[in-house]
């Protein structure tokens, strides 16, 4: 047995009045809580909905339908000798009437005594603090290969044309991470389309899940094409991912290797963190998912706490993939008290799942300062590592020039020594602007670009690392106590 059916069955059992199975996945609740009702005969299933009513009992086809209050009634006198599961749709909506609650709450305490049990399925809610003390949550997870596979053979035996071993081993692993619900829709447009499945709908599958995170508000999905080459510098944390890299395999499993967990990347404004990322996405063939923070704190009470599981699922439905928590010291680096406690809590549930995570989901998370950032963030087993990404260093601006130059100008062969000596304490972001505006001089007059339109850009740009001083110098002093690992193989020294 399941460890989910079992806790399940173990509830009923142990006489829990209410619980909430927190789920949108009603077909496949209804399914389990049947099969639940087999294993632990006499029990029955009963359901309830606002438009049916009452569905499943003997005389009472209908009873409550667009009545909420009568089917609760209906359970309150039912015979003890007719031990009942009753599943109660969308009936969270109906919570917030103070009668409906005070009746769940006066059958909380009745039920003990009985053996039935009430089952509340939905997705994300608020329940009133009323019920806080008489709900027992149970969440639903992601349907697991074996149900997917049995899932995948059934629809398409249905069809007369079973799919292969190694075609259905494919399909599995490809809808691994998807609703029950989705699943059946990626095999009905394969049977729209041809009649049958196969590996042509490995597309379609991916298609599904870019679909289910574009239905997110708080998760983007981004195409990207970056790759290290386009990275001038950070020799050393390029060293490193490509070992991370190797980790994904079955070989390194094999090996004993746990599935990596991801990496913060700290540094100034316009030092590659977020070109990191997307890199990394790209170079490892895996989807970019980037989490804006700002929305996970939605007004609600509650409902940020929701959020965070529902993206964190979401992830894990894209596995394997990164995940870009970009700026992450501004989401979670201020004052707990301001919000009620909700960011600390929040990033409680991120952090407990960095260190959980079974997933091969790769955190990369981005941060401009480390003052903000807090304590437990930092401790190991959060992330693999932490990087210092400094201002590019003298081998790193050549290179950084170079490399902007060469994407722009095919072929063009600068001197650039003296224009690297002048761009001392700037960052890629920032050696970039000074190529495009050197292009800019160079056009007006139509002509090639030259050394002396470099040294000119460079010379009317002010650089972060001269109005932002002491927050660079504080940074390098924090990695300096072996807190980040240098992303570059030479550093830089503190800006005079």
């Amino acid at each position: 047995m399941k460890t989910w059916d079992y806790h399940l069955d173990l509830l009923i059992r142990a006489r829990t009045p209410l619980i909430w199975i927190r789920s949108n996945e009603e077909e496949r609740v209804e399914v389990l809580l049947k099969n639940a009702a087999q294993r632990l005969k006499p029990r029955r299933l009963i359901s309830w909905d606002y438009i049916e009513g009452l569905c499943g009992a003997i005389n009472s086809e209908g009873l409550g339908a667009k009545q909420p209050m009568a089917v609760l009634q209906w359970l309150k006198t039912l015979d003890k000798n007719n031990p009942t599961i009753l599943l109660l749709k969308d009936f969270h909506r109906f919570c917030e009437d103070p009668g409906i609650a005070r009746m769940l709450r006066n059958l909380s305490e009745q039920l003990k005594e009985k053996p039935h049990t009430i089952v509340l399925c939905s997705g994300p809610w608020s329940p009133p603090n009323d019920l806080d003390e008489s709900l027992t949550i149970l969440d639903l997870p992601l349907p697991e290969e074996p149900e997917i596979r049995h899932l995948l053979s059934n629809i398409s035996k249905a069809t007369g044309q079973p799919l292969e071993n190694n075609v259905l081993e494919e399909l599995t692993h490809a809808c691994s991470g998807l609703t029950e619900v989705r699943v059946r829709q990626v095999a009905a447009r394969a049977l729209a389309q041809r009649g049958k499945m196969g590996l042509e709908d490995l597309d379609e599958v991916l298609e599904e899940k870019r679909q289910t995170i574009a239905r997110s508000e708080v998760l983007e999905y981004c195409q990207t094409q970056a790759n290290p080459s386009d990275i001038g510098g950070l020799d050393a944390l390029k060293a490193w991912l490509d070992q991370r890299h190797q980790a994904f395999s079955d070989e390194a499993r094999e090996f004993g290797l746990p599935l990596p967990r991801g990496v913060l990347l700290v540094g100034p404004q316009g030092t590659g963190k977020s070109l990191t990322a997307k890199a990394i996405a790209h170079s490892w063939s895996m989807p970019l998912l980037r989490l804006d923070v700002g929305r996970l704190f939605a007004g609600l009470v509650g409902a940020s706490e929701a959020r965070t599981r529902e993206t964190i699922q979401r992830a894990e439905a894209m596995a394997p993939c990164v995940l870009w928590i970009d700026e992450i010291d501004k989401g979670f680096g201020g004052d707990g008290r301001s919000d009620g406690g909700t960011s600390q809590r929040v990033l409680a549930n991120v952090l407990t799942w960095m260190s959980e995570k079974q997933s091969a989901v790769f955190v990369v998370a981005t941060a401009n300062g480390a003052e903000k950032l807090p304590g437990e963030l930092l401790r190991k087993g959060r992330f693999d590592e932490i990087f210092l990404l400094d201002l590019p260093t003298e081998p790193e601006r050549f290179s950084i020039l170079k490399l902007h130059i060469n994407q722009r100008r095919k072929y063009l062969d600068l001197p650039l020594s003296a224009v690297v000596d002048r761009t001392n304490g700037f960052s890629g972001a920032e050696l970039e602007q000074t190529v495009i505006e050197a292009m800019h001089l160079a056009f007006a007059e139509r002509r090639e670009l030259e050394e002396t339109d470099l040294i000119l850009a460079a010379s009317q740009l002010v650089p972060l690392s001269r109005t932002a001083k002491e927050q660079i110098n504080s940074l390098k002093e924090w990695a300096s106590t072996g807190r980040a690992r240098p992303a570059s193989l030479i550093i830089n020294r503190t800006i005079n």
